[in-house]
Order: structure tokens, then sequence, then C-alpha cells
């Protein structure tokens, strides 16, 4: 993917429960293209429910990458999500049809389309496994807080709770001496981009996250915590730190009542929503800004000019 032979990519990012998807498969009712994924728990398999994960039906409908790429137990680093993520792209567009990167997962997102050279430190075990037994005696705000103080850059750019990603920034840290941020510089970019952007006012949009939360309790995210954990998935796992399992997986262990753990939920989906914010800054005039509800022919018309501006 270089010069004039780049292809072209949609992207389409915002907070959690903007109605990312939803906008996805109504412009693919007008536009032949395929999906790539950049949420960073959608990629586990198992987890469904609590990752507002497309459903079957809508994947039937359009096509989606990098979904259900590996188990609850192992970890999908960054890079090998954006080689994973150019490899989609590239089959996409050599197919005649048009990639259209949906997330809300800042740091997947730029990674793909800023072409970030990504921090070639190589897994540390014996620092991670002491990282995460840290994290699970201390709390995970501690071990932010220890990021806050190395690497203030990347540490407001991760939400507290992202335990995995908090301890692979100190993690680099300790094993270069170099702050994670310091390190993930841009390359020159490998598509010709058009970023389309939702937000909403925001007591709307907490409540319509608010919405979502009792909506997957009621579809199952009990009974899907309660598969995980039988599974042999450790609620302490990477994967669980994800908001919603963690809180759920506590409740099942008698830490507090259901209810309680719903208000968790919600308060710290609220505060995620924050977090993303940083990642996707409205006064980023690379992104084309849509206020929900969206008006798709709006973005459709966005979206055939830069085709046309591409050929």
């Amino acid at each position: 993917m270089s010069g004039a032979q780049s292809p072209p990519l949609v992207a389409i990012v915002g907070p959690t429960a903007i109605g990312k998807t939803d906008l996805a498969l109504r412009l693919a009712d007008y536009v032949d293209l395929e999906v790539v994924s950049a949420d960073s728990r959608q990629s586990y398999r198992g987890m469904d429910i609590g990752t507002a994960k497309p459903t079957a039906e809508q994947q039937r409908r359009v096509r989606h990458h990098l979904l259900d790429v590996v188990d609850p137990s192992q970890m999908l680093t960054l890079a090998q999500y954006q080689r994973l993520a150019y490899q989609a792209i590239d089959d996409i567009a050599a197919r005649g049809r048009l990639p259209l990167l949906v997330g809300g997962s800042g740091l997947y997102a730029w990674a793909v389309l800023e072409n970030w050279r990504i921090p070639r430190v190589p897994p540390q075990s014996e620092l991670r496994q002491e990282l995460e037994q840290q994290a699970a005696r201390l709390g995970a705000d501690q071990l932010h807080q220890r990021l806050v103080e190395v690497d203030p850059t990347a540490a407001g750019k991760i939400h507290p709770h992202n335990v995995r990603r908090v301890i692979r920034a100190l993690e680099v840290y300790y094993a270069s001496g170099v702050p994670i941020s310091q390190q993930q510089r841009h390359g020159d970019p490998l598509c010709r981009t058009l970023i389309i952007g939702l937000t909403a006012e925001r007591h709307w949009l907490y409540a319509r996250a608010d919405e979502r939360v009792e909506d997957m309790l009621s579809c199952g995210l009990v009974e899907e915590t309660k598969a995980l954990l039988a599974a042999g998935c450790s609620a302490q796992a990477p994967a669980m730190s994800g908001l919603g399992y963690r809180q759920i997986a506590e409740s099942l262990q008698g830490a507090c009542p259901l209810a309680e753990a719903a208000r968790r939920i919600k308060t710290r989906t609220h505060r995620y929503i924050r977090q993303q914010y940083t990642w996707f800054r409205l006064t980023d005039t690379r992104i084309h800004w849509q206020h929900q509800p969206t008006n798709v022919q709006s973005v459709l018309s966005l979206v055939a000019g830069f085709l046309q501006a591409s050929q």
C-alpha cells in the first residue's frame, strides 16, 4: 500500500454506544463495502454481548473482519492488530470493495489511520506477571497512577481500567527506558482516508449507554460471563478488564449485588466515553463530525466525494 496505489479507506469513529455499527450497516445499503473492526474487545471469541459485537444477522448482511480473532486467554498486541488490519484492507480493496474501519478504540484506529511505528519491545513475561499481580492486589487505578508518573501522555490516553494497555505501556518503559508515547511515531499513511466521527450531546449519549447496559443484561451478559469463567478464563485476565465483564464477575463472586454491578458498569462507561474524546477530539479537523441522529445522505455525500477524488 503505497503511492498512487494506496487504497481508499473510510473510518467511522466515536464514543461507545453512539451508533457506529448502525451507520456502517446503513451505508452498506448504498456502498459495496466490508467492515474492519477497530474495537479492542470484539477480537475475543465468546465475548459477544458485553462488547456489542455485530450480531450473526448483521455479519451476514455485511462482511466483518477482525472479529473473534483470539481466545480470551490470549492477547492480540497492537502490532498484530495493525498487521491484520492492513491485510484485511488490502484484501477488501483488491476485490473492488471499500474498506470501512469501524470502532471506538482510539489506539487501534489511529494505529491504522496514522500508520504508527509501534515499539518492538518483546513481551517481558516475568515483569508482565508481576504487574498483573500488582493490579489484582492494589487495584487498576494505582497501577495507572504509576503510568501517570513515568508517561503522562500515554496515561492520558489509556483508560485506568484497561489493565492490559496500562501494563504494556509500563512494560515498554521499564524494558527500554523510553516512554511508549515517544516511541509510537507516525509513518507515511498507507491509505487515502476519510474519517467520519459521530458525536452527540453528552446527556443523550450517557442515557443511550445506560440503556445499552440494561439491554446487555437482559440479553444474557451474566450468563456469558459465567460461561467465560467456567471455560477457565480468570476474572483477572486482561480480556476480562473490559467494561461489564469485570463488574459482573465480581458480582458472581459475591463482591456486590447485581444491581450494584450494573450501576458500576454505567458509571465506568460514562468515564470511558469521556476518555474516548481524548482520542477523537472535536477540534480535530481531520474528522468530519456528524451529530446524532445522523443523516445518512450527508454521510453518503462525503463518501461519494471522497471516492471520486480518490480515482
